[in-house]
């Protein structure tokens, strides 16, 4: 999938969660609705992103996906 794309759909969703006033909990519902919604491919290539930078993510998604990395990374086969 295009990167660009999994950033902006990324980023959406923090846009969402932005009105959350308490920043943990924004960040558990980032990281909560990319683990639930978000197959693992698409997972992998986001966190592939962030390491390589996180060019273009907004900060709670970086913060997000940096802070719950072990639950959104899919098992390996």
């Amino acid at each position: 999938m295009d990167g660009k794309k999994l950033v902006k759909m990324a980023n959406d969703i923090a846009a969402f969660f932005a009105a959350e006033p308490e920043p943990k909990v924004a960040l558990e519902g980032i990281a909560g609705h990319i683990k639930k919604f978000w197959a693992p491919r698409m997972r992998r290539e986001l966190l592939a992103l962030l390491d390589a930078g996180g060019d273009g993510m907004a900060p709670a998604v970086r913060e997000a996906l940096a802070a719950h990395r072990r639950l959104l990374q899919p098992a390996t086969r």
